[in-house]
């Protein structure tokens, strides 16, 4: 079933600040950079109760969040403006009708932080322990969880992957050897990813064109089992070829490299498919 989305962008910028909601629901997301906080004057509904994600960036690994919940976002934000040094744009979600309440948006930071220590796309250095839910009323719950699955839906609509989990099919895996490596994973419209167990080649050849940061991820998702490198969870990367780059330290095709268990490539299941 299709859905519409509602977007608007306060100041023209597709980057810049912006909210959005889905019709016929009362879930309602703010995009407000970092260097827009002024904008939080403007607003009567982000001076209430609100559940957040402060988003950055750590180029070397993983992007870094912080989830949070307050009665009043404006008020709140200051203290992470003073100190949490590493965000630079915040997602508020509150309700485009009826205000929530503390119990509301604490029942959200309790979902949300689980689910996305459950993803592991992101680093979550300040939300080191998932609080416990509040207690709320049953219809109460099932109202949240419909809600929290619209934040879920919202995140991903700007492109924000902190909770997915993608799950792929036995029928769509496919491998890559060279250099040592024996990978394994699958292409989704996230990207292609990486699977834990696979084993990633040790050294890169001289010409490779990004060293630091491969070590770095390497350092982040993979340790030395057996005298093999060994990928310990799982890492999804923008193109099937900087996957393949990154398991076999050298330049590659990722499109002719990876195949099935049939020797078909990725390049011939899915970009020949409109092909008569």
């Amino acid at each position: 079933m299709g859905k519409v989305i509602t977007t608007y962008l306060i100041d023209g910028d597709p980057k810049g600040t912006q909210y959005a909601f889905i019709s016929n629901k009362i879930c309602q997301m703010f995009v407000v950079p970092r260097s827009n906080l002024s904008y939080l004057n403007t607003q009567e509904k982000l001076q209430k109760p609100a559940f957040y994600i402060l988003l950055g960036e750590d180029e070397a690994t993983k992007p870094q969040a912080y989830i949070g919940e307050t009665e009043n976002f404006r008020e709140r934000v200051k203290d992470h403006d003073s100190k949490k040094a590493f965000w630079q744009k915040a997602l508020i979600f509150v309700s485009k009708d009826a205000d929530m309440t503390k119990a509301d948006v604490q029942y959200l930071e309790h979902k949300a932080i689980a689910e996305a220590k459950k993803a592991n796309a992101f680093v979550l250095s300040d939300n080191k322990q998932t609080p416990k839910a509040p207690n709320l009323p049953e219809y109460q719950q099932d109202s949240m969880d419909e809600f929290f699955e619209d934040v879920k839906f919202l995140a991903s609509f700007i492109g924000c992957n902190i909770f997915e989990v993608s799950q792929p099919k036995a029928e769509h895996l496919f491998y890559t050897k060279g250099r040592g490596c024996e990978a394994k994973g699958f292409y989704s419209s996230n990207g292609f990813t990486v699977l834990k167990g696979s084993v990633i080649a040790k050294t890169m050849v001289p010409s490779f064109n990004w060293k630091e940061k491969r070590e770095s991820m390497l350092h982040e998702y993979a340790s030395i089992e057996n005298d093999e490198l060994v990928m310990t969870s799982d890492k999804t990367f923008p193109s099937p070829s900087t996957a393949a780059d990154f398991c076999i330290g050298s330049s590659n095709n990722g499109w002719l490299v990876w195949k099935d268990k049939e020797g078909n490539t990725l390049d011939s299941v899915y970009r020949k498919q409109l092909e008569l």
